[in-house]
């Protein structure tokens, strides 16, 4: 039997079995092409918005290496970060470029020298900053620690020496394993208003 005949005779239920469409209720089987279809639509719209999106990219690279051969410079900065604005600036083009952080084995020394840190310290006027330590070190569902909250460790404005060892561990720790590029469109309500970020998520439109 073909797969069109066998679409056309059964139906695949959520336990992966095969069951004739004679025995399925007509509104199960109206739920069930709506909802095909509906995903069919929204499959096309992501691969459509994911060639748009890499031939902007191409486009967008094409300029700044054109800009940057024709006056010398160059956009953004050290992470390629760039705003690219109309001849009236009622429109922008933005590319962020992000890397992905990763920590390597002297993460643990760091960890080390915090936990001398606290263990020295008085208890009760640094409880508040174990509590933080702890969170910073918890592991995700993948067994991943959050480069952020480690990193945020830094905001903390102790001067001990140990300590900052154990921040500068962290910072030697550091690996990037990878970057990834971002592209937002914004659009400036009115004369003189604030640019608005135009809306590609289906839920925000």
């Amino acid at each position: 039997m073909s797969e069109v005949a066998q679409a056309e005779q059964f139906r695949r239920n959520a336990k992966g079995h095969l069951v004739p469409v004679d025995q399925i209720k007509d509104i199960d089987r109206l739920r069930d092409d709506l909802v095909m279809n509906v995903i069919a639509k929204v499959k096309a719209l992501q691969e459509e918005m994911r060639k748009a999106k890499a031939e902007i990219s191409s486009e967008v690279e094409a300029f700044l290496e054109l800009s940057a051969r024709e006056y010398d410079t160059a956009y953004g900065g050290k992470k390629g970060n760039v705003t690219l604005a109309s001849f009236d600036g009622q429109f922008q083009v933005k590319r962020a470029v992000a890397d992905h952080l990763a920590f390597d084995e002297r993460l643990q020394v760091a960890k080390e020298l915090i936990d001398q840190c606290i263990h020295e310290w008085t208890a009760g006027s640094r409880s508040e900053v174990q509590a933080l330590v702890e969170h910073a070190f918890q592991t995700d569902k993948e067994g991943k620690i959050s480069t952020a909250r480690v990193l945020g460790l830094r905001s903390l404005n102790i001067k001990d020496e140990k300590w900052q060892q154990a921040m500068q561990a962290i910072m030697d720790s550091i690996q990037v394993t990878g970057s990834k590029s971002y592209l937002r469109f914004y659009e400036r309500e009115g004369q003189d208003g604030p640019h608005r970020q135009i809306p590609l998520d289906v839920a925000a439109l």
